[in-house]
């Protein structure tokens, strides 16, 4: 019989979660660290939607020098790729690590150590690529890295398809939010991400974000330092549905809140399936709702050049960062 007591919970010695306080490593055990709610033991090797094991797994650690200027900057931003994903893009670059799920399995000190080692090459920031199903584990590396002198922003890059309340446990270790904000539509988020509730759940998200870091800030040298910046991808045939994300934007957050409002799209992975998004946008499209971005009074954002329609951009998990570190994941 129960006497009221939580039991304390204990990791296998291998599992390289030691460095984690118990309330971060109890998420792991029934895992509703997102909407799917799983809740699955992740502690005893079970997996849900995402795919996600109890150890952080990563497929690149590297300057990266492709994000927004304020983000990138000279030098390059620290991206770390994790792999696993809570959604199912259809037209995902970065397939072979989010669905595929492939990369290497570092302990929390492992992820720290790859913390301080983009920040002695020189990133601005580190820069955490899709980490919502790792959030504990990364708040706990967090904490490791900078009681170790890690000193520079770190920048939360998500999908935004997460829960406040684990977004919580990041308040005061994040600086500044880098969320997708994709869908309008139930359908299409439905039909290209397997979540119909993305945009009830990503916007819940996106204003906890705000609520935790405020107005953005800068740097002298043009380098965010805190805040939120909203990216959006505008998707061939869904010009409508992209001026309704901007006007939530424009309704519910301040006027001068960053946005970017991305070209990029390339109908990769399983894009062909979908015969209304397998092509590229025009440039008619984007400058539709770059044309309703100044109509609705938003006044801070970054856009692209049709040049950026090119899968060379995606980077090569090819596990760089990590040499010495990790296990590769099965």
């Amino acid at each position: 019989m129960s006497n009221g007591r939580r039991a304390a919970i204990h990791p296998a010695p291998d599992a390289g979660l030691d460095d984690m306080p118990e309330p971060l490593l109890s998420m792991l055990q029934s895992c509703r660290l997102c909407p799917r709610a799983c809740g699955r033991n992740r502690l005893a090797g079970e997996t849900g939607f995402c795919g996600a094991g109890a150890l952080p797994r990563v497929a690149l650690a590297s300057l990266h020098h492709w994000e927004e200027p304020c983000i990138s900057g000279a030098r390059g931003s620290g991206t770390v790729f994790f792999s696993h994903c809570n959604l199912r893009c259809v037209f995902c670059q970065n397939h072979d690590i989010s669905h595929g799920g492939s990369g290497k399995d570092l302990t929390v000190p492992e992820l720290a150590q790859v913390f301080l080692r983009l920040a002695q090459k020189g990133a601005h920031n580190i820069n955490l690529v899709t980490p919502a199903h790792f959030l504990p584990q990364v708040a706990s590396a967090i904490r490791l890295a900078k009681d170790q002198g890690l000193a520079i922003p770190i920048v939360y890059n998500t999908n935004a398809y997460e829960l406040p309340e684990s977004l919580a446990r990041l308040e005061g270790l994040v600086d500044v939010y880098l969320p997708d904000l994709k869908y309008h539509s139930e359908r299409a988020a439905g039909r290209y991400s397997s979540a119909r509730d993305y945009f009830a759940q990503a916007t819940r998200a996106i204003l906890e974000m705000h609520r935790q870091v405020g107005p953005a800030r800068f740097s002298p040298d043009g380098l965010m330092t805190r805040g939120v910046l909203i990216r959006h991808l505008v998707l061939p045939g869904h010009a409508d549905d992209s001026k309704r994300v901007l006007d939530w934007i424009r309704a519910n957050l301040p006027r001068d809140t960053y946005v970017s409002v991305m070209s990029q799209y390339v109908p990769v992975h399983l894009a062909a399936k979908h015969p209304e998004i397998n092509r590229r946008l025009t440039q008619d499209e984007y400058e539709e709702v770059l044309d309703h971005f100044d109509e609705i009074g938003l006044e801070n954002g970054f856009m692209q050049d049709p040049s950026s329609q090119d899968s060379s951009f995606t980077p090569k998990f090819d596990l760089s960062g990590l040499e010495g570190l990790g296990q590769l994941g099965k």
